[in-house]
């Protein structure tokens, strides 16, 4: 079994770098062993996804920075193997445009999609992420970094105890 990491973020805007909030779940030998949650504040404080995900200004305004964040949580991801995300293109151009900005190098870390490990695992359609969650029977606060993190975390370890290997 690998270790590997669930990574979600939440954005204000439609700006990539707009990064609000990060949820990080890592797990080891098929067992979550650390759950992880940043509010973020953005560079901008213009929010247009608060009717999606709950976020404003307000809530993030006296928020670390997205580098500062990172610093903490690029320790926690030593050693994974691959981070995972829920349309990981999304997840990882957040990650490499927010990373750009504050002049931090992205992390080299492949990423494992969700969306097509459920179709590949389960030819489950729509693949939106509560779509899966209910099909595998795992418990969602959709939009919520954290939650979200966590289902990926459970989409992949159910896709392992499955047959799926990373790499293989």
């Amino acid at each position: 079994m690998t270790r590997f990491a669930a990574i979600d973020f939440e954005t204000a805007n439609n700006a990539r770098d707009s990064a609000c909030a990060v949820g990080v779940v890592i797990v080891e030998q098929g067992r979550i062993v650390d759950r992880l949650y940043a509010l973020i504040r953005p560079p901008s404080s213009e929010f247009l996804f608060t009717h999606i995900h709950g976020l404003s200004w307000h809530d993030v305004r006296e928020a670390q920075q997205f580098d500062a964040v990172w610093t903490d949580l690029s320790r926690e991801l030593a050693g994974v193997e691959f981070l995972a995300a829920h349309n990981a293109p999304f997840d990882k151009g957040v990650l490499g445009a927010c990373c750009e900005t504050y002049g931090l190098a992205a992390p080299i870390l492949p990423f494992v999609c969700t969306v097509r490990l459920a179709r590949a695992q389960w030819d489950i359609r729509p693949t939106k992420l509560p779509d899966v969650c209910r099909h595998l029977g795992i418990d969602l606060r959709h939009h919520q970094a954290d939650s979200d993190a966590e289902a990926c975390a459970r989409i992949v370890m159910a896709a392992q105890a499955g047959g799926w290997r990373y790499g293989a």
